[in-house]
């Protein structure tokens, strides 16, 4: 029914003026092809730019070309036309800019300086948001738009994002987040030359509210308290006063620089993570049976019970893999936080599913770009891909008010009533 109602609201549209419009075309035009109707909407478009035009010149000296004038009354008046070539959804086109004597004539409709018409710089963005390079980019809009566009105006077009990622990562933040999830993912990008890998380092936050908000995308720096210090304390300066649990893999000095920068905030090794960093240790034939194993240490109902699973675990696979396990032991401290917690508020708490989704369109852009030509073209492609992401999250994280009662207990006084 309700495509049948949209076809009738379509029907509706055509109206007589249309209808007389469309009558006239097919007198004026030979049209057999629908290239046929590309062409002669080009050449209309550029008919009607040019009376528009006209028009705007008429309101600027005050008089109609039609009209006869006193020229020693009126100092300014036309002074013919100026071919100027410009880029149109139609592709490249001849226009012709009125002129006048005294040169004070601003087209509006057709700015001066102004070589594209199409609103290209936006599908610019919307390709590369979609991991495309600016070969890729360029080669796109030569097939589709009939004009080239150089990868140099392609780069130009996409450094106007760079003011706004600016002003994003300097946006005033939260007083209080529940949860921070801190993870990074590694690309190739060119270095002076020298293809490297480089980490990007995404901080993903729960807020009160339950729903996901990335904070900050940092690219580039090695790993260090010093540096997540710092990374720590930008937030503090946009207005982060409180962060209940920090969730993320072992970065090296994150520990450190949470217990400097948020003295309340508890560090909470990510499960997700703590399991592949054993698995990779593990051979294929035994890995399930091993995950299954240390399934079950985080699903234990306290800590202690899951230390005396861990336990039997690294006992039962020591004869195979004795270094497999070094690691919960090491990190039990970061693991264990989320045992006071239901197994609901353990899935939002100690997994990344939250910033998983988020990566997986990160890692996109890894399979459409080998290498990013530098750390400037990286940070202009996550952010783009964040801000696509980000208009999904409209709902809060399943079973949000309940973790949030469970926060607020274990965390008394610190999150908002």
């Amino acid at each position: 029914m309700a495509k049948k109602e949209k076809q009738a609201v379509h029907h509706v549209q055509m109206t007589d003026g249309k209808r007389a419009i469309i009558r006239q075309l097919l007198q004026e035009y030979d049209i057999e092809t629908t290239e046929d109707i590309q062409n002669a909407l080009k050449d209309l478009l550029g008919g009607t730019i040019k009376e528009m035009m006209e028009a705007e010149m008429d309101e600027h000296l005050g008089y109609e070309r039609s009209e006869r004038i006193d020229r020693t009354e009126q100092t300014d008046y036309r002074n013919g036309t100026k071919s100027k070539q410009v880029n149109t959804s139609y592709g490249a086109m001849t226009i012709d800019i009125p002129q006048d004597r005294e040169s004070t004539f601003e087209p509006k409709l057709v700015k001066k300086r102004q070589k594209d018409i199409s609103s290209i710089d936006q599908k610019i963005i919307s390709m590369y948001a979609k991991g495309m390079t600016t070969r890729q980019i360029s080669e796109t809009i030569q097939d589709l738009y009939g004009f080239e566009t150089s990868e140099s105006f392609i780069s130009d077009v996409t450094d106007k994002l760079l003011p706004q990622i600016e002003e994003w990562q300097n946006r005033p933040l939260d007083e209080i987040y529940p949860i921070l999830y801190i993870d990074a993912i590694h690309y190739s990008v060119r270095d002076n030359g020298v293809i490297r890998k480089m980490a990007a380092y995404v901080i993903l936050s729960i807020k009160v509210d339950g729903r996901k908000d990335v904070l900050t995308i940092e690219v580039g720096e090695n790993e260090s308290a010093k540096y997540w210090l710092s990374v720590l304390n930008s937030l503090k300066n946009r207005g982060v006063q409180d962060i209940l649990i920090i969730c993320a893999d072992g970065l090296t000095g994150i520990k450190e620089a949470i217990s400097t920068a948020f003295p309340q905030t508890e560090y909470q090794r990510c499960m997700v993570h703590q399991v592949r960093n054993t698995l990779k240790y593990v051979a294929d034939k035994d890995r399930k049976s091993f995950a299954a194993d240390l399934k079950r240490i985080y699903h234990a109902p306290n800590a202690d019970r899951a230390a005396e699973i861990r336990d039997e675990v690294t006992a039962k696979w020591a004869g195979k893999y004795p270094t497999a396990m070094k690691s919960w032991t090491k990190n039990w401290d970061a693991i264990t936080p989320i045992f006071k917690f239901s197994p609901e508020a353990r899935t939002v708490i100690y997994t990344t599913n939250a910033i998983e989704s988020l990566n997986s369109s990160y890692r996109r852009l890894n399979r459409q770009r080998s290498v990013f030509p530098n750390s400037q073209a990286l940070l202009k492609a996550l952010y783009l891909a964040t801000m696509e992401v980000s208009k999904k999250w409209t709902m809060t994280v399943k079973n949000w008010s309940r973790v949030y009662g469970e926060l607020a207990i274990m965390y008394d006084g610190r999150l908002p009533e």
